[in-house]
């Protein structure tokens, strides 16, 4: 059955984004839109996976999706605190989690998501609480005063996911977030990723993956990014696959979807 749903306002706008690194273009020409997903009786935000092979230009785009690189040309806009005013995005307005899972060797997790609840907009009197919350729901509470040197990896990871909710908002950008997890651990990071898009009706949950599979069960919204020739080598978006208009998006995984990975995987392949 094909979920029902409407489009609120613009929550990410990349307009004609390209970035030059030296005098090499990695990216050329990316638009990407996206709308607030609104459906009645559920508390949701987006969830967008960008797929393509290595070397396509995933990484830089996600840096100019999160402030860290200004592009050459273009721009990337957000929502604001005033209604109906966007603003481009500077480092520190939208989440990023890399792969190392950054986190301060010398702060406990614990003061690892205090020191990010300072820095966010949580009230300096419900700090405390908001972050015992988060640790007792994400499974950290009895890890709270470890230092990152003694956490596992996946311990790791959901406390750099934590912080940056913490201080960036609503926007929350993962650079291949299941790259090198054993089926338990991503099995836990697919939780941790609903938690948090369900956790606000703004949620905006930006990932790339090589796993197609993961990227079509759990994004509402899938960009291919490659080479759009032999002759032009530098990274675009080839492809879009907006899977709530295909009415898969919030289905049990099944043969259509079956049948979009084949599609997606023919669009990575020939870019």
């Amino acid at each position: 059955m094909k979920h029902e749903y409407k489009l609120g306002g613009t929550v990410l706008l990349v307009d004609n984004v390209s970035v030059t690194i030296g005098d090499k273009p990695i990216i050329e020409n990316v638009t990407m839109e996206e709308h607030d997903v609104i459906r009645d009786g559920h508390n949701q935000g987006q969830m967008i996976a960008v797929v393509g092979r290595s070397g396509r230009g995933k990484s830089t785009l996600f840096k100019a999706i999160t402030g860290l690189r200004k592009p050459t040309k273009g721009r990337i806009l957000i929502p604001s605190d005033e209604a109906n005013k966007p603003i481009e995005v500077k480092e520190g307005d939208v989440g990023f989690v890399d792969q190392k899972y950054t986190l301060f060797r010398h702060l406990t997790l614990y003061n690892q998501l205090k020191l990010a609840a300072q820095k966010g907009s949580t009230p300096e009197s419900e700090i405390h609480g908001r972050v015992m919350e988060l640790l007792s729901k994400w499974g950290l509470e009895k890890a709270k005063d470890q230092y990152p040197g003694h956490c596992s990896g996946g311990q790791r990871q959901r406390a750099a996911i934590l912080s940056q909710i913490l201080s960036s908002g609503y926007f929350l950008v993962l650079d291949e977030p299941f790259s090198g997890l054993d089926v338990g651990n991503v099995e836990d990071v697919k939780s941790m990723l609903r938690l948090v898009n369900a956790s606000h009706e703004l949620s905006t949950i930006i990932f790339s993956t090589h796993d197609i599979e993961l990227a079509v069960e759990l994004a509402d919204k899938i960009y291919v990014i490659g080479f759009p020739s032999e002759d032009k080598q530098i990274g675009t978006i080839v492809s879009a696959f907006d899977l709530k208009t295909l009415g898969l998006a919030w289905q049990s995984y099944g043969k259509e979807h079956i049948d979009l990975v084949h599609d997606i995987k023919k669009k990575i392949l020939a870019s």
